[in-house]
């Protein structure tokens, strides 16, 4: 490339900078007084006590001593003109010279030609000067940024009560010079280039700009090769087009790189400046930056050459212009430290002039007017009365979608003309007393904030509504009336004192800015309605359009899209996963851990580490255990992968996507206590590490970016696997299985569980191309448990004690949660202080919690009562939030205390103290009790380590199952950890997280579970053994029986209880499907009690309670109390030898009833089996090698909600996994799961082999239940089925049972 043109731009960047330095230097000492030296004749004002023009320069005593209105109120000013454009810097006020009238509070207004002002503002909201306590003293304000204008205007705002408005005043400021060109829309200048081709690495552009015009190109340069810059307005947006691609694009079809500023056609000057370091970009419009990296191949911009500023003008063709050219001025235009307009004055041969270009701005003098109030804001204008016809035109913008624009009353009986925004779409009607005569809608969306031309012509009883130059479709009915003229018409709303006739306002008024207001042809002068000389007004802001956009900068959060009316604006936070007035709160919870804690078991759930932070959410596994919540994060290839032929100068290389980014699984890790990763690399003759001094042939890449060359089970920076650790690898001289490079398949498996380095993001695999050389690779997800953030807590045990943190950096948004208990009737929890700004949150009462905010506008409190004390030592939530819209405190789940934010005056939360928790910087109120997961702005503040180092305060808090122990549910007990809490659920039939996973199984013909009551077990490594210990030593004085069960067998035996060879307990369904419970208590006595509500085994789920205490007796069915019933003083009950679930195996002697029951014992399902704190189906199924526990038959544990209403006998079991990933044992030797051929063609063979006996198999069963059916039809008296699933297949004959169970009675 040109090497000259890289230097001139090298130079050109040079020059910029010397610019901008002797720019800054001439605004050092820029504090001279500006009024001081000016004539009478440069004051004005809206009017004067005197009558005449007063001097009011600061100290001024002649005459009236300063300047007083003739009325004192709301609409007077001072102005003053400073006879050219000047720096303004500062301000100084003075009351009226040996009176009371002095003003209290200003505002300040400036203009470039005394038409159009622009009010000034700080923190993007009009700002408001404190002004004077007294006649004489001068109160100083230095603006926080200075003004260019050649007028200035003080608007009083408050004044002595006592007096009147009276003011002397003074400007500090300096001299300002520029360099100013006007376009008129068909001129340009061409700035050419001294060789063809114009090449930078960098570039700086600077300018200021001001137009009425809402479109037109500022500036436009491009290449032959593809590579352009342009910037234009769009609807009174800057759009830069920037691109350093060689593609052919052309700008008309390409949308911007960037989009910034609003409203700029408000004929007020506007800054740009663009920076470019090869493909970075910083583009700044007034004060807002946007970022962003450009497209292109290359860091060079080549413009061909020239540029051309205002416009684009088609080569070979003067005066025709690609786009629509800039209208305006524009001053200050520096391309790479080249000042454009200067040498245009100085006609240097590089600036090439395209039509009239003029070196002064030509001013339009449009005065534009601001409606204020949407209820009372209205303009009275005079028109011509009962002229035949009616011309009506003006322009308006507005945020709102609804409004009047215009009311008149007609004359000659006529009717009533209304023109309004409705909807954002303008209707014209003219109505007569109440029958509407025509009706014209036209437009949509008009409530965008841009200008809106409007036009009614009335003539020849014909009437044309135009918007925008394109005139609306005539109404239907063109019968209308003659139309004339009325002599008032009303703009923007209607006066409160006139009748309905006059003035109509079926909506609300109008709020948004008109100008070029003309009537019946005639242009309507607004400064004389100002001055009071023509019609009338209420609520209006003459001479200047204070439209603001409110979404600019967009304050809504995480992508919320953001609109607005007049005075406020509403953000859309659909498909943002955020919610909330600026969307700033996550919808989903932080961690696995809280979504535990909200009562839900495992599953998929979205998590956002950093809440109403950056971070968005991730997707992620919460597998919910009894006694750790594991986070699990999958990649994109989670199965075993065959590697060969990779080398070390071809290397196998896979990159791993876990569906977020690096930071938010880091912050994932970060708040974990632990986390691993499975890794499993399967070989034949393919090293590993290379152990034991080698270079690693195999390695993964981390989070960092880096290579780690240390596998599964070893610490990092120790070059070994899991086996070289443990001493146990295939060969001693090698530190890993696959590096003594078998011949046949081995694996080196284990977990990396060093957080730094996790996750896996790539693994690299380099020695798979020898002869018979093979690898596999398997790296599993990402596996957390341990929330550092959730319980994270604190105590204080003295009232002087606080933790302090950094200052709490939160100026838009900010948001706190936590957790506390106390005992204690008051204390501040958290205090951080600015200047003037605060925050404070607080337990003021032991009912009450206040939360209170200052930004300068005053402080706010938000106070929330609760109906039962807060200071009862459980834990209690407490969430307290501020944003631009809304400031809002949430205790527990009592209703939200709310107040809304205003939309004017300080917004900026500015903080400069440190952030104290517990206390305060006065050690005076301080909070006694526990803070725990103290979250600001989503981020955690690690109160733990904090509370360390600190006196008076310690780290943890104990007693969490006092307040959450009512999660652990069916008689679950709740076990304090130090990090939270868990569900043991050991003395329960239930187990989870909670103890509300039903343990449930599936008995077949002939299934028996038998429970001894003998020699104590353990159960569970987290009680004592005494805790889940039975001893028999004693009769229980009291029973409590609880199962459920599904069935369509009857008679069968659901439950037996055995003290003794004669006392025992049995519960069954006989033949009817009655439920029967039996008492045997001795050889004589027995009871019977039954239940014939209905048919039992009908495959519903049926829930039995058996309650005994002492000697009443109380009988539950599916939730109803069926039977109470008390025993005799004589009865004994006997020692409980063994309980049996379905068939009782032993010969103990059963009765002729309970052996009928008992042929095939219990068919079905049955579920949450306990006997007092015996779970003995749970015990079976969990604990079967240590329990007293004996299961003969097929026990089959499965879920019994799928069996009801279903084919009983059609059931199958489906076994789930915890993991839902389908994780198995990858510690097996790799020919489980990569198979040779020869290993394929064997399985083929076996599975031929097992499908034939199968076939064999079932023709057998087929015929055999075939022969068992025939015999069954033929035999004259019902027996019970040997053949379970026949018995299964045929309905049960109810309709001529006869009761076998003689020897019952019904209660």
């Amino acid at each position: 490339m040109d090497s000259v043109p890289r230097l001139t731009s090298v130079l050109t960047l040079l020059f910029s900078g010397l610019w901008h330095l002797g720019l800054t230097a001439t605004n050092y000492n820029c504090d001279d007084p500006l009024a001081s030296l000016l004539s009478p004749m440069a004051f004005s004002s809206s009017s004067d006590l005197t009558g005449i023009h007063s001097p009011a320069q600061l100290n001024w005593r002649v005459g009236t001593g300063g300047w007083s209105p003739a009325d004192s109120n709301a609409q007077q000013w001072l102005q003053m003109d400073l006879g050219n454009r000047v720096e303004i810097t500062a301000v100084a006020t003075q009351g009226r010279y040996g009176s009371s009238d002095w003003v209290t509070s200003y505002s300040l207004m400036f203009s470039d030609t005394g038409r159009n002002w622009k009010q000034y503002k700080q923190e993007d909201s009009i700002w408001t000067f404190a002004g004077n306590m007294n006649a004489d003293s001068v109160v100083h304000h230095k603006l926080l940024h200075s003004v260019r204008a050649r007028f200035v205007r003080f608007v009083p705002l408050e004044w002595n009560p006592s007096g009147k408005i009276g003011m002397r005043v003074e400007v500090y400021g300096c001299s300002y010079k520029s360099d100013v060109a006007d376009f008129d829309g068909r001129s340009s200048l061409l700035y050419r280039f001294n060789q063809k081709l114009m090449s930078t690495l960098k570039d700086v552009i600077s300018l200021k700009f001001k137009s009425m015009q809402g479109d037109g190109v500022l500036f436009h340069g491009e290449g032959q090769r593809g590579d352009h810059i342009t910037l234009e307005l769009q609807k009174g947006r800057l759009a830069l087009h920037l691109s350093l691609d060689d593609s052919k694009a052309r700008l008309s079809n390409s949308l911007p790189s960037a989009t910034l500023g609003s409203l700029l056609d408000d004929q007020h000057w506007h800054s740009v400046l663009i920076e470019r370091v090869g493909k970075q970009v910083n583009f700044t419009v007034d004060k807002h930056t946007q970022h962003f990296r450009t497209k292109g191949e290359t860091d060079a911009l080549d413009i061909d050459y020239e540029l051309s500023f205002g416009g684009i003008p088609v080569p070979g063709k003067p005066g025709t212009f690609l786009k629509k050219n800039f209208h305006g001025c524009i001053e200050n235009l520096y391309y790479n430290g080249v000042n454009i307009i200067d040498l245009a004055k100085r006609r240097k041969h590089q600036i090439y002039t395209v039509g009239n270009v003029t070196f002064s701005c030509s001013e339009p003098q449009i005065v534009p007017i601001t409606f204020v109030n949407s209820s009372g804001s209205y303009l009275l204008l005079p028109g011509t009365p009962q002229i035949d016809g009616l011309s009506v035109s003006f322009q308006f913008r507005t945020w709102n979608k609804d409004g009047l624009l215009l009311s008149t009353e007609l004359s000659e009986g006529s009717g009533t003309l209304l023109l309004s925004l409705e909807g954002g779409i303008l209707r014209l009607v003219i109505q007569k007393m109440t029958e509407r005569v025509a009706e014209i809608l036209t437009g949509s969306n008009l409530n965008d904030g841009l200008w809106h031309s409007v036009s009614i012509n009335a003539r020849r009883n014909r009437i044309t509504l135009t918007l925008d130059n394109e005139a609306a479709p005539p109404a239907p009915d063109s019968t209308w009336v003659q139309i004339y003229s009325g002599n008032s018409y009303y703009f923007g709303g209607c006066p409160d004192n006139l009748t309905d006739s006059q003035c109509l306002n079926p909506i609300k008024a109008f709020q948004g800015c008109m100008r070029l207001i003309f009537i019946d042809n005639q242009p309507k002068d607004l400064i004389s309605v100002q001055q009071g000389s023509l019609g009338n007004f209420s609520d209006l802001h003459i001479d200047l359009c204070s439209i603001k956009d409110r979404c600019l900068p967009n304050y809504c959060e995480h992508g919320g899209s953001c609109s607005q009316s007049w005075t406020t604006f509403y953000c859309n936070c659909s498909d943002t996963s955020y919610a909330g007035a600026t969307c700033h709160n996550s919808i989903y919870e932080q961690s696995c851990e809280v979504y535990r804690h909200q009562g839900n078991t495992a599953g998929f759930f979205y998590i956002d580490s950093d809440g109403s932070g950056p971070l968005g959410p991730l997707h992620v596994y919460c597998n919910i255990t009894e006694d750790k919540i594991w986070t699990s994060v999958q990649h994109n290839n989670p199965e075993l992968t065959r590697v060969r032929g990779a080398n070390s100068e071809n290397p196998y290389a896979m990159a791993l996507d876990y569906g977020g980014s690096m930071e938010q699984l880091e912050a994932v890790i970060d708040g974990s206590e632990h986390c691993e990763q499975e890794v499993a690399y399967h070989c034949r003759r393919s090293r590993l590490l290379n152990t034991p001094d080698g270079t690693p042939f195999t390695w993964w890449i981390g989070r960092s970016n880096e290579r780690h060359p240390y596998w599964g089970g070893s610490p990092p920076g120790v070059q070994q696997c899991e086996c070289g650790l443990d001493e146990s690898c295939l060969d001693i001289r090698h530190f890993c299985n696959c590096d003594a490079d078998k011949d046949e398949w081995t694996n080196d498996t284990g977990f990396l569980s060093f957080k730094d380095h996790l996750p896996v993001t790539q693994i690299v695999i380099t020695d798979t191309d020898r002869s018979n050389s093979e690898a596999a690779w398997r790296i599993g997800p990402l596996r957390c448990y341990g929330d550092r953030r959730f319980w994270n807590a604190v105590s204080f045990y003295t009232e002087a004690s606080y933790l302090h943190f950094p200052t709490f950096h939160a100026e838009f948004s900010a948001d706190i949660s936590f957790f506390f208990k106390t005992t204690a009737l008051s204390g501040v929890f958290l205090e951080n202080l600015g200047i003037k700004d605060f925050i404070r949150l607080e337990i003021s009462s032991p009912s009450e919690i206040t939360f209170a905010i200052d930004v300068g506008n005053g402080p706010v409190e938000l106070v929330v009562q609760s109906p039962s004390l807060l200071n009862d030592n459980q834990w209690h939530y407490v969430r307290a939030e501020r944003n631009l819209k809304e400031t809002s405190l949430q205790v527990d789940n009592l209703p939200r205390s709310t107040r809304e934010t205003s939309e004017e005056g300080h917004f900026r939360l500015q903080l400069n103290s440190q952030l104290f928790v517990g206390g305060t910087s006065s050690r005076q109120k301080g909070f006694l009790g526990c803070i725990r997961s103290l979250h600001l702005n989503g981020q955690k503040l690690d109160l733990e380590e904090r509370a360390k180092v600190t006196s008076g305060v310690r780290p943890g808090c104990p007693g969490h199952c006092s307040s959450y122990g009512s999660i652990c549910h069916n008689g679950g007990k709740c076990v304090e950890k130090h990090s939270g809490y868990l569900c043991d659920c050991t003395n329960s039939p239930y187990e989870g997280p909670f103890c509300k996973k039903e343990v449930s199984a599936v008995f077949e013909a002939g299934t028996s579970v038998t429970y001894m009551f003998q020699e104590p077990y353990p159960v569970t490594k987290n009680v004592s053994l005494s805790s889940s210990a039975i001893y028999t030593d004693s009769a229980p004085s009291k029973e409590s029986i609880t199962f459920s069960f599904v069935t369509a067998q009857a008679p069968s035996l659901l439950l037996f209880v055995n003290s003794s060879s004669q006392d025992f307990l049995a519960v069954l369904l006989c033949k009817n499907g009655s439920l029967q419970v039996r008492y045997q208590l001795s050889k004589e006595e027995s009871h019977i009690f039954t239940i014939d509500a209905e048919n039992f085994a009908n495959r519903r789920m049926h829930h039995l309670k058996i309650n005994r205490e002492g000697r009443e007796l109380t009988i539950q069915m599916d939730q109803q109390l069926r039977l109470s019933y008390n025993f005799s003083p004589e009865v004994e009950f006997k020692v409980i030898r063994s309980l049996t679930l379905g068939k009782v195996t032993e010969n103990l002697g059963l009765d002729t009833e309970v052996a009928k029951a008992n042929a095939l014992g219990f068919v079905g399902c049955m579920t949450s089996v306990q006997y007092n704190h015996i779970a003995p189906l749970k015990a079976a199924l969990r604990h079967a090698t240590v329990a007293p526990v004996t299961v003969h038959g097929t026990l089959t544990e499965s879920s019994c909600g799928f069996m009801v209403d279903s084919d009983v006998n059609a059931v199958t079991t489906v076994h789930s996994s915890s993991d839902p990933f389908g994780k198995t044992d990858e510690r097996e030797p790799l020919t489980n799961a990569v198979r040779s051929d020869s290993a394929v063609i064997g399985g083929v063979i076996a599975v031929v082999i097992f499908i034939i006996f199968c076939i064999i198999g079932i023709m057998t069963r087929f015929l055999y239940q075939h022969k068992q059916s025939h015999r069954t039809n033929q035999m004259k008296e019902k027996e019970y089925p040997e053949n379970l699933d026949s018995s299964f297949r045929n309905e049960i004959d109810l309709q001529n049972t006869v009761s076998e169970c003689k020897r019952e009675y019904f209660i």
